[in-house]
Order: structure tokens, then C-alpha cells, then sequence
């Protein structure tokens, strides 16, 4: 009984979903690699250090999504995108089509032929997997170029995030048609290459902003000379903001490329920066609340994240993530650079400059190590947390001769985030993508459609219905 009065729910609220008015303005959040562990960890994270509760984790309206592919259980972003913009199951590494490679037309698309303006907007380039599936059609994730034409084609308003991977100009792809910047300024488009020209753009051409060749700066690592995924979000509003309305997908897209290193710093941040995005259409909601719909959720998640694992007892501290100060790529870019200047100098790099380093941008704390096997700052089953053991990275002499075995082999990065990762009580269980279902969330007009247990096309599916 209880089985078929869920059932019941799910086809009413679906059914008045279909039946509801339809939102003028639509915002689709997708935190790439974005499940549950993800949006907790971030949260206890901003709770912990005085940041507030998401905004992403508070909406109304809340579901549990099924990821898997039409050729795996296990999906990729391609075929998780389709799934998301189209409704239809594809196979991995396919993008806007069918397993049989047929085109299909995205909750894009359809908004557009609706006559709303259309903004795509992500963190990492612009012709990855994500944002692809709502504009491009093509059997396979890494025809770049090709998929390049394709946004070329949409004639959607806004685009935004990085550049094309340096496929922007190649001669050697069968469908070479000339630059695609080269195309998009033909197209209609004005192009920004840098955070001055993107704030100037201004409602009325179709807009075009590229930060880079490659991906945006991880948050963690940011300079200020990139706009951020909430300013991204907030220049969208402006430009496509008409009496028609709008439909947005903004996609935290580096959240994927931390989950995948097991780097967890840079993993959290990222999804607070997909929240702060989260806050500006919120904010824009509550100024239209009768014609606003937000929907957020993941892809899949990536690299297996947990609260928690058997070397911590019934500890965490996510607090001491605050304490790393990069991403592991920039981390070790700034080993490579130490190492170039102290070859310039004519002396060696040690494993002591290293450790130097690992002081300043990990927290780690040399001068207080452990016993040989115990981290006594770690917790137990039943350790009471207080303020010392909650703010210290202390190193075990286990710890110490893991980083200096690791500068050896070159792998410095990697462990020191497996450690930080420890310290902190994160765990990981892959390097890859997982099946664990994502979390939806929304508010807004149409949002009581997005409750239960969703398959990942439901959304595209729900999302469609409310423009036709």
C-alpha cells in the first residue's frame, strides 16, 4: 500500500506539473561529479567555517536521480548530459543523440524555439561533454572541432566558460568550415577574451565569453582575473532578461576534474562556487517568485566520496580543509616551478623545500608528528572534537615517510591529498566516475514535478513539458 501510494504521488505531482503554468525563466544547475557525499562535505565545510548552509541544499523540492547510461551503469558526462538536455538514454561518449545516432532536440532547443533566449554556462571549455549535450549533436564527445560548429549553429544568446581545447582553428578535421571564433564573430556573436570585456557586454547581441584556451582557474586557485561561476550567472540574467524569459544551464564543471584527482579542497570549493551561482538566481527568484523555476543536480559522482572511513572511527573534521590552499595541480605546478629556480641556482631540490611548501599550502604541521602508526588528532568511536583537534593537521612519522617516498617517485601532489584527505575524514574509493545516484533539488513554479525517484531523463522530460 505504501508502494502504490508513492507511486500515486509521483504520478500526481507530475501530472499537475504538466498541467502547471510555465515558468518564464528557468535556471538548470549541474554540479559535474555532484552527488550527495559532494554537497554534505561542501556544507559541513561551510558550516564549519562560518559560511552558511547552501542555498543548493535548502530548495524546496528534493529527488533522488538515477545516473546510468544506455550502455553502462556507470555513465560518462556525454551521455549523462543528453539524458539531462534531451530525455533520452545514449550511450557513453554520445552527445545530443540517440544509440542509434539519430538527432535529438534538447530542453535547449526547445526553449529557443519557444522564443526564450538561451544562455550555456560552464567552468570548464565551452565543447566539453556537459554543455555539449544541450547544443551539439555528435556520436562522439571528442569531435571538438565539430561540436564547436554545432554552437556555432544553436544561435543561443549567452555562452560562457572556457575556451574550445585549442580546436577552435582545426585544419586537419574533415568538417573544417574556418576558426570557430572566427565563425562565431560571423555568427553574430561579440567575443570577450578577458574579465574587462565580459563586464562590458550589454543586453542585445548574442555574447560570447572565453577565459581561456582551456578551463576556468579552480576556485581554490583563483586570481581575480577571471569572473567567477556566480558572476558568470549574474551576466547571463542581464543579457537574456526579456519578456519572453530565459532557460540557463550553468554547469560547475571542475567539480568533476577534483572528484577524479581525489583532491578534496578543491572539490568542496568547487561546489561553493556552484552555490554562490546558485544564490544569484535565487536572489533573481525571489524578485520574480510567480515566474522563476531553479533545478539543481548532478551528472554522476565522481571519485567515490565518502564522509567518513574506517581509519577515522566516527570522526570528521572538515574544518582542516580550510588549510589547504590550492588545487593539486597548482600545487604541482608550483613544484615544478621551486624546482626549475633551484636548478637555475645551481643546488638541489630536497625533500625539505618541498616540505616547506607542503607547510603552506596543505597546513601540514611537521614539528608536532605522531607516533609511528596512530594519528591521536584523528578521533575514535567516541572522541569528543574541540577546537585544537579540529584546526591541526598533525603528521604521523608513517605520514612523514609516505610524502618523502612519494617526492621521490614524483607523485608529491597525489599523497599529499590522500593525507589531507585522511586528516580530514574524507575517503574516496575511485579515480573515476561511480554509479551512486545524484541529488535534485528545486523550487520555483513546476518544481513539485522533480520529487522521488527520478531517472535522469525525467528532468529533461519534466522540463520540456513545462515549455510546451
Amino acid at each position: 500500500m505504501k508502494m502504490r501510494s508513492a507511486i500515486a504521488l509521483g504520478i500526481f505531482t507530475w501530472t499537475a506539473a504538466v498541467g502547471a503554468a510555465s515558468p518564464k525563466y528557468v535556471f538548470l544547475f549541474i554540479g559535474d561529479g555532484m552527488s550527495t557525499p559532494q554537497r554534505m562535505i561542501a556544507e559541513e565545510f561551510a558550516l564549519a567555517t562560518g559560511h552558511g548552509e547552501l542555498t543548493l541544499n535548502h530548495f524546496k523540492y528534493h529527488a533522488t536521480t538515477r545516473t546510468a547510461s544506455a550502455s553502462s551503469l556507470i555513465t560518462d558526462s556525454a551521455a549523462a548530459a543528453t539524458a539531462l538536455a534531451c530525455g533520452v538514454k545514449t550511450q557513453n561518449g554520445a552527445a545530443g543523440v540517440d544509440r542509434e545516432l539519430n538527432r535529438l532536440e534538447s530542453v535547449a532547443e526547445v526553449a529557443h524555439r519557444k522564443g526564450r533566449k538561451v544562455g550555456i554556462v560552464t567552468t570548464v571549455t565551452i565543447n566539453h561533454a556537459t554543455p555539449a549535450g544541450f547544443y551539439a549533436h555528435r556520436k562522439n564527445r571528442g569531435m571538438l572541432y565539430q561540436i564547436g560548429l554545432d554552437l556555432v549553429a544553436s544561435g543561443f544568446e549567452y555562452f560562457a566558460g572556457g575556451g574550445f581545447d585549442n580546436r577552435h582553428d582545426d585544419k586537419k578535421d574533415p568538417q573544417y568550415k574556418g576558426n570557430l571564433f572566427d565563425l562565431a564573430k560571423e555568427a553574430g556573436y561579440v567575443l570577450a577574451t578577458n574579465k574587462v570585456e565580459f563586464q562590458a557586454f550589454k543586453p542585445g547581441p548574442k555574447a560570447f565569453y572565453c577565459g581561456s584556451m582551456g578551463e576556468l582557474q579552480y576556485m581554490i586557485d583563483a586570481d581575480g582575473s577571471e569572473p567567477t561561476l556566480a558572476e558568470l550567472t549574474a551576466k547571463g540574467i542581464e543579457l537574456l532578461d526579456n519578456e519572453n524569459g530565459f532557460f540557463m544551464m550553468i554547469e560547475g564543471g571542475k567539480l568533476d576534474h577534483a572528484g577524479h584527482s581525489n583532491d578534496p579542497g578543491s572539490n568542496l570549493r568547487e561546489t561553493l562556487g556552484l552555490d554562490d551561482a546558485t544564490r544569484v538566481a535565487k536572489a533573481f527568484m525571489d524578485q520574480h517568485p510567480n515566474e522563476t523555476l531553479i533545478v539543481t543536480t548532478g551528472d554522476h559522482e565522481t571519485g567515490g566520496m565518502a564522509m567518513g572511513f574506517a581509519g577515522t572511527g566516527y570522526a570528521i573534521h572538515p574544518r582542516r580543509l580550510a588549510r589547504q590552499a590550492c588545487s593539486l595541480d597548482e600545487f604541482a605546478r608550483k613544484l615544478r616551478h621551486a624546482k626549475r629556480d633551484a636548478e637555475k641556482a645551481n643546488r638541489p631540490f630536497e625533500f625539505k623545500d618541498a616540505q616547506a611548501m607542503l607547510e603552506q599550502w596543505f597546513g601540514f604541521d611537521f614539528s608536532k608528528t605522531g607516533d609511528k602508526g596512530k594519528d591521536k588528532s584523528a578521533g575514535d568511536k567516541f572522541a569528543k572534537n574541540t577546537k585544537s583537534n579540529e584546526d591541526e593537521i598533525r603528521l604521523t612519522a608513517d605520514d612523514v615517510k609516505r610524502l618523502e617516498d612519494a617526492f621521490r617517485r614524483g607523485a608529491l601532489p597525489s599523497v599529499a591529498c590522500q593525507i589531507i584527505s585522511g586528516k580530514a575524514g574524507v575517503g574516496w574509493s575511485s579515480g573515476a566516475h561511480t554509479a551512486l545516484p545524484v541529488l535534485t533539488t528545486s523550487e520555483g513554479v513546476g518544481a513539485e514535478a522533480f520529487v522521488g525517484l527520478l531517472d535522469n531523463t525525467d528532468i529533461a522530460k519534466r522540463l520540456k513539458a513545462l515549455f510546451e
